[in-house]
């Protein structure tokens, strides 16, 4: 007997509409699979996770062993790049406070002297108009003044009292001279005060415009202001 015309086999995927005939438990299933099998092919694969890729984007219940190494390293280099920056942020705080902005640091003790100098009728009668005074550090390679190191020193004596000595060059439209300062903070003091300043010119006599040596001592309390001692 011949096979019945009705019973061909069927390729896969020849018909995109069930027959009538065909059971709908059969044609659920059939679109259960397709839909399962799209799904799975459209979902995208993640990529794993690594030190240089890590966004923290990926939940870390989801991390495998591997991963979540990869983001604890990470995230220990980032927080050691903070305490690096901290750090260096710090030590530039601390040195501009303390050569800069303090009262008591070189800088400020440096701006002092020049003004007193600027404002001195001695020495504006032999370097000229103090507006024109410029005051630097030593000679070196850099043409810029401002750029020149002040050549100061600081120590402390066997009495525990901080010393602090420092010369510079002052530059005037009539002639250049040296200055130098010998300042002193007394053991238990907060403020420093003046030992000497003095300016020399070549050709002209020394010109003191502190001398500790010759003021007579008295019991009075001298004024302090910004940190130095003033008579």
């Amino acid at each position: 007997m011949k096979p019945s015309s009705s019973l061909r086999a069927i390729r896969p995927g020849a018909l995109t509409t069930p027959s009538p005939s065909t059971p709908l438990w059969l044609v659920s299933t059939r679109s259960y699979a397709s839909s399962n099998g799209a799904t799975a092919a459209s979902t995208p694969k993640r990529r794993s996770v690594t030190p240089f890729n890590d966004t923290g984007f990926v939940p870390w219940n989801e991390l495998s062993a591997t991963e979540k190494t990869a983001r604890a390293t990470q995230q220990s280099f980032n927080f050691g790049l903070v305490m690096v920056g901290l750090v260096l942020t710090g030590g530039v705080g601390y040195f501009l406070w303390t050569d800069v902005f303090s009262p008591d640091s070189k800088t400020a003790q440096f701006n002092r002297a020049v003004n007193k100098i600027k404002k001195d009728s001695r020495c504006i009668e032999l370097l000229g108009d103090p507006k024109h005074v410029m005051a630097h550090g030593d000679e070196n390679f850099n043409k810029w003044r401002r750029a020149r190191p002040i050549a100061s020193s600081e120590r402390t004596d066997p009495q525990g009292n901080a010393h602090m000595v420092m010369h510079f060059h002052v530059d005037g439209p009539l002639q250049n001279g040296v200055a130098q300062l010998h300042m002193v903070k007394r053991r238990g003091e907060s403020d420093y005060e003046y030992k000497y300043l003095f300016l020399d010119v070549k050709g002209h006599e020394r010109i003191y415009l502190e001398n500790a040596e010759s003021k007579p001592s008295t019991g009075k309390k001298q004024l302090s202001f910004f940190g130095v001692k003033w008579s």
